[in-house]
């Protein structure tokens, strides 16, 4: 008989609803597309380097993400991407069993990680102003608390004044998701992971970069969380060309994705003012996407998507309710997915 695992029995693939669209604005990556520097590199080194293997561990994007974070190297570690690095940090830090804690909504995969690996994901609800409810965090036991900010998928922020007080007083590790900081107004806790010995901060080259397709994120720590998450790795998370495209990206086109995020936050905040005139009120958000309340949100969805326009649907999401998540970009598809919207409510 073949040994299945009976905790894997009921685990589902990642599969939300999704079929190809003209505006695709589900998956919160950066519309106006791949940094500058990727053609050229692509052009230049792309068949010199597929033939072998890369460095292992990635030296060169480590020394680029130590530059880019002002830390040293050996308070960098990096995976394919930045939710890879969460699977490894749970990995290293928790036993089969062991508790991980997390605030409800969040990102949907550290609930799933936390099961492939055998451990007991605990959801504590966040509190009616959308910061996290340290006390009921602190309250699980868990040895890693995971907090997500600006928050996947509501947009809001934990307060640094709750993050400060759960790091103060967790009794292990905190990892702190920041996928989307570059779009916030302050909210960046890169410090907390140069100063305290228990806090992991995970970056992505996803999001605000425009590289979701090559699968790079990072982290920052004390070198000794680094190093138990190093073990967790293993020596090849990136290809070659996906390693010398983000070492490219992080050295040379940094004003390029700061010009991308004012004009995602510029439109993201026209964007709400267009929701509010169809009676819509999104939550607060420092992403680059709006979580807007729409009742009957899968039919909603679904009615988009055959109008060309895919938006990410939630179900009965704690605390909020039924939900459509759009990511924002350019204007032109701003325009199309309030267009469609109008249409279908």
């Amino acid at each position: 008989m073949i040994p299945f695992r009976d905790t894997y029995r009921d685990i589902p693939l990642y599969s939300p609803a999704k079929k190809p669209c003209r505006v695709d604005l589900s998956d919160n990556t950066n519309l106006f597309g791949p940094p500058p520097s990727a053609e050229r590199v692509l052009r230049e080194e792309g068949l010199q380097r597929l033939s072998r293997y890369p460095a292992g561990y990635a030296p060169d994007l480590k020394r680029a993400v130590a530059a880019y974070a002002g830390v040293a190297v050996e308070n960098v570690t990096t995976g394919c991407g930045s939710d890879d690095v969460i699977d490894c940090a749970l990995r290293a830090f928790l036993e089969p069993g062991d508790v991980v804690a997390y605030p409800d909504p969040t990102f949907v995969m550290v609930p799933l990680y936390a099961r492939l690996s055998a451990l007991r994901p605990v959801p504590v609800p966040l509190k009616a102003d959308h910061d996290v409810d340290v006390e009921g965090l602190l309250a699980t036991g868990a040895k890693v608390l995971y907090v997500c900010t600006p928050n996947n998928p509501t947009g809001t922020v934990a307060s640094r004044a709750a993050l400060e007080r759960l790091v103060d007083r967790a009794p292990g590790v905190v990892l702190i998701d920041q996928a989307y900081v570059e779009f916030a107004k302050g909210g960046d806790f890169m410090d907390l992971a140069r100063t305290r010995p228990n806090v992991l901060v995970t970056r992505t080259m996803s999001k605000a970069f425009g590289l979701a397709g090559l699968r790079v994120g990072w982290a920052v720590g004390a070198p000794a969380l680094v190093a138990e998450v190093e073990k967790a790795r293993g020596p090849y998370k990136h290809t070659s060309l996906g390693e010398a495209v983000a070492v490219a990206a992080l050295t040379e086109d940094v004003p390029w994705m700061e010009a991308c995020v004012a004009e995602a936050v510029e439109n993201r905040e026209r964007l709400r003012g267009g929701l509010k005139v169809l009676g819509l009120e999104p939550l607060p958000s420092e992403g680059n996407f709006l979580l807007v309340p729409v009742p009957e949100a899968r039919r909603v969805g679904e009615a988009m998507r055959e109008r060309n326009v895919n938006v990410r649907v939630f179900e009965g999401l704690p605390g909020v309710g039924d939900a459509l998540r759009i990511g924002c970009g350019p204007w032109p598809l701003m325009a199309s997915a309030l267009k469609a919207l109008k249409e279908v409510l």
